[in-house]
Parts: structure tokens; sequence; C-alpha cells
């Protein structure tokens, strides 16, 4: 059953982790305003993130690699101003190459992340991080080292709460021992479901909110955009991903038949429906808590996507999407390596 799936009214709250803050059930991923997709309109992109507040979303996340720095500073003002209503996550640990945008560095070590939050409270203009990322992992560096260097960013009052992104489910368990996770994010969409291989029912086990990042599929769930080659410009980060080009976007295009019908049912966009879904999950597994945090730039968009929250899909409906993520063609990164699934 559908509730006014074009509605605007607020949406309702969870709390990330047993000890965590509490945010609203859907967070904003704020890369795409100023990175990584092409074009932006800084107007219309500042005019989102008052939007997204105004609809209950408290939850913003970004990262130090997201343009160097400069998205950090992008949201810099808007955090600002509203510092006691929202829940500011930021990341450190992946840096890219300036003479070649597709090779990324990881780090770990006790030194590169006392620079790293010092330098992003700088750019955020705060004195407290409230969700602070290891946003990919250097196996190089032991896991105690890494969240011990986090725990004492907690200690000093630099940090609120830890997460971790794109880890394993025996990863997630070692870093829990060493102190109280928040937060774990990493990929999950109908197009991405690698991470039910483990790390979902370790995060529900220990009591950690899982927050989806891209569950929109990086827009191709939403039917922006059926090849990146073709329909995205020079600089977008898309073009770089396998799934969405060639061969393979036109196969995966074809997945999106069933989307569609059930988003007819509902009177509702493939979009919501995508999104939808991933809310649903947490219901599935009980005792789970989901918080995804799509990216947009748009108003109208983030009005549509917290709409979803209110679309409740049938099991008919749940059994036709099911098997879509199976059938995709093609990984999500070029190199799988910097994910949980390049290590399960």
């Amino acid at each position: 059953m559908t509730t006014d799936p074009q509605g605007s009214g607020t949406i309702g709250t969870v709390r990330l982790g047993a000890q965590g803050p509490e945010t609203g059930v859907q967070g904003l991923g704020c890369m795409g305003m100023s990175f990584a997709y092409g074009p932006t309109d800084a107007d219309e992109a500042r005019a989102t993130l008052e939007r997204a507040l105004e609809l209950g979303i408290t939850l913003y996340d970004t990262a130090d690699l997201y343009g160097a720095g400069e998205n950090e500073k992008f949201i810099s003002p808007f955090v600002r101003a509203h510092r006691d209503e929202i829940t500011l996550a930021t990341k450190f640990a992946l840096s890219l190459d300036p003479s070649d945008p597709a090779k990324r560095s990881i780090r770990n070590d006790r030194p590169y992340i006392r620079q790293c939050v010092e330098a992003s409270l700088r750019r955020l203009g705060v004195e407290e991080i409230d969700l602070y990322y290891m946003h990919r992992r250097d196996v190089e560096v032991p896991l105690e080292e890494s969240v011990g260097a986090m725990a004492e960013l907690v200690a000093k009052g630099k940090v609120r709460h830890l997460g971790l992104s794109e880890v394993t489910a025996g990863e997630l368990r070692e870093a829990q021992s060493v102190h109280p996770i928040a937060a774990v994010q990493s990929e999950w969409s109908l197009f991405s479901r690698d991470v039910e291989n483990g790390v979902v029912d370790a995060a529900r086990e220990l009591g950690v909110a899982f927050v989806p990042y891209s569950p929109l599929g990086r827009g191709f769930l939403t039917g922006a955009f059926a090849d990146a080659e073709k329909d995205l410009t020079g600089d977008d980060f898309r073009r770089q991903q396998p799934r969405f080009t060639g061969e393979n976007a036109s196969a995966n295009a074809a997945l999106l038949d069933p989307v569609r019908r059930v988003a007819d049912a509902h009177g509702a966009t493939p979009g919501q429906i995508a999104l939808a879904w991933v809310h649903q999950q947490a219901r599935l597994r009980e005792g789970l808590t989901v918080v995804p945090i799509p990216g947009t730039r748009k108003r109208h968009r983030v009005e549509e996507n917290t709409a979803a929250t209110r679309i409740e899909l049938s099991a008919d409906e749940l059994a036709l999407l099911e098997p879509i993520a199976g059938q995709v063609a093609g990984d999500r990164y070029a190199d799988m390596s910097f994910t949980s699934a390049g290590r399960q």
C-alpha cells in the first residue's frame, strides 16, 4: 500500500548505533553538489541543503576526498548556520592522484588520521565532527591501530562518533571490539547487494546502523541516464564505472522494466521504488537501522526522495524486484579491491 508518494511531509527519525546520534530516516549525500557528477548549479545545491532540512533530513554526508576538500568547504556555511540541528558526517583515508584521477591511494595510519581530521575541521568551520568515517581500509595497517587513532579523536573532543565504510563483517566486528561504531557505510541498492553476504547481518547483530550510499545506483535506477559515455559529460565519474558503459549499460537498462512496473502501480517514480526497497530491507532484517543517503543537488529531487519513505512494497512486488541484482552486468568499480566485496 502506498501513502502519499508525492507528498512533502517530514520524515521520521532513528538512532545511529546504540549510543549514536538521532537522525532522519534518510540522509543526504553531498558529494555531487561540487564533485564527480559534472557541472552543478551552486545556488540550487545550497537551496537543496535547506529544503532537505525542512523535510526532516538531518544527516549530511561529505568527505575530504570530494574535490580535495572543496565539498567540505561548499557545505560549511550551511553546516555552521544549522550546527545544532544536523548530524555532520565526513570521511578520511582516500586521496586522488592529480595527474590521474582514476588512481586512488589509501592511508589509515595514525599520523595521517590526525592530519586529516584537523584539515576537515578547518574546512568545515566546526570544532567537532559528529560522525567520522574511515572511507576505505588500508590492509597494510592493523585495524586496531586505525580505529584506536580514531578513538583518540573522540577522547579529545574532535569527533563524537565513529563510522567505517566498505568494511567486511569480520573487519566491522574487530573494529567494534576496539571502540563503539555508530554506522557502517557501503553501497546497497537494487543493483548492488554484495553487502548482504555478511556485513549487513553483522551490523544488525552489533547494533550498528547501516548507511547505504548510492541507493539509486548513482542515478541509473532513476532512468536519469542509460549510457554514461553517451549521456554524461566527460568529467563525470560514472563514465569510469563498468556497469554504466558499453554493452553493460544496455543490458542493465533492460533490468529497469520491473522497477517501472512497480512505480506505475504506486503512482511513483522508479527512483522512489528503488529507495523504498532499501528502506524496507531494515524491516526484513529485524533490528537493523538503515539510513540511505541518496545524493542530489535539486530541491524537487530531495522532495521526491523523502516521499519514498512513505511507500510500502507488497510481497509480490518485492519478489518481482528480487532477481535484479543477480543479473547486473559489470562491477561497481573498475578496481574492486577498494571495496568490502573485494576482500570477502
